[in-house]
């Protein structure tokens, strides 16, 4: 991921929200963008500063702050929410991930608390703004917060490598999309070990599955390489 995470931090306290905006500034690549100290302060910056990630407190002096983040949407903001804040009931942690916040981080705390939390909503961010969804696997894996797959990604149990690497093959030579059973005489494998490979390429997201359909019987499954 490339450039700043621009941060806006709202907290009531203006000693509070200088020591929280220290602590922001810490971590690479976020970069405060202004302050706010109530809720009608926080919906203004917002709209002026347009930050990708809120800060945000709930015990503000004229709205509580679950109730700024629904003000947000109806205005057409997109920014994440983190809440600061003491409150550990349960129905309020319940209502922030109601209204979709990214973390919940209670008061008081250090900057070694916060510091994971940015980075690790940093990293799922830049796979947000990055991966391209070409299957179920990679959406699974952004709802996740899983990594994106690699070249390196183990083997189920039972699979070679020397044989992933035959059908990886077959699949980046093929012209267009290839069935089991066609990867099967290509590799010189069982059509049975022919599908397990390439299920679970489709499941590592590196290749597409499309259905031929024939005049009877059940449709062909036929997969098309999209990795690297």
């Amino acid at each position: 991921m490339t450039g700043t995470i621009d941060v806006l931090v709202v907290d009531d306290d203006f000693m509070v929200a200088r020591v929280h905006r220290t602590f922001v500034e810490r971590v690479p690549p976020f970069r405060v963008v202004g302050t706010a100290g109530t809720g009608e302060q926080a919906v203004t910056a917002v709209d002026e500063l347009r930050p990708d990630l809120v800060l945000l407190d709930l015990y503000l002096p004229d709205l509580f702050g679950l109730d700024v983040i629904p003000r947000l949407r109806t205005a057409g903001h997109d920014c994440d929410v983190i809440v600061i804040s003491a409150a550990r009931e349960a129905d309020t942690v319940r209502g922030a991930l109601r209204h979709g916040v990214v973390d919940y981080l209670l008061k008081p705390f250090d900057y070694e608390d916060l510091q994971p939390r940015l980075e690790r909503y940093a990293a799922r961010r830049g796979r947000l703004l990055t991966t391209v969804v070409r299957g179920q696997a990679d959406i699974d894996r952004l709802l996740s917060g899983g990594p994106a797959p690699t070249a390196g990604t183990t083997l189920p149990k039972g699979l070679s490598v020397e044989t992933a690497d035959l059908v990886r093959g077959a699949l980046r030579d093929s012209d267009g999309t290839l069935s089991a059973a066609e990867c099967a005489t290509a590799t010189g494998i069982s059509r049975v070990s022919a599908r397990r490979y390439l299920e679970h390429f489709h499941t590592t997201g590196a290749a597409d599955v499309s259905l031929r359909y024939g005049t009877a019987g059940r449709p062909e499954r036929r997969y098309g390489w999209q990795g690297e």
